[in-house]
């Protein structure tokens, strides 16, 4: 079975490790679509790593497979049709809001496709943005 996750994995964390570890668990091959710099500039913040260097990073971790880029920006579909996987797994924060519409397709669109969606444990006590608000912090004193 293969399972695609997308994400931009900016400052790699044991919180993604975590995520990515639960999709080996239920999957053969755990493919990471990962966001372009330029699509992660337009719609979160420029990343602090470079696409290269987090692509390096996500290759070096035991739970991946393969790494491609996100080839579609916000429109998920070309991406996850060049994968053809079984599973999409993304983090249970997202359970409440619409991921669907974020990565526009919808749960025919899935059912066409024969692929289901999971919601995977989100680690919450670490994050990319929480790093972040360390490092600011530091730097201010």
């Amino acid at each position: 079975m293969i399972l695609y996750t997308g994400g931009t994995y900016d400052l790699f964390h044991y919180g993604h490790v975590n995520f990515l570890q639960h999709c080996a668990k239920i999957s053969d091959e755990v493919v990471v679509s990962l966001n372009t710099d330029e699509f992660v500039s337009e719609f979160k913040r420029p990343p602090i790593m470079s696409y290269s260097e987090r692509e390096r990073s996500l290759l070096g971790c035991q739970y991946v497979d393969r790494v491609i880029p996100n080839v579609g920006g916000s429109d998920s579909k070309p991406a996850i049709l060049s994968v053809n996987p079984d599973i999409i797994a993304i983090g249970d924060d997202w359970a409440r809001k619409n991921y669907m519409d974020q990565m526009q397709f919808t749960q025919e669109w899935l059912t066409e496709n024969e692929i289901l969606l999971v919601y995977l444990p989100y680690t919450k006590e670490i994050s990319t943005t929480e790093i972040l608000k360390r490092i600011e912090k530091r730097l201010a004193k």
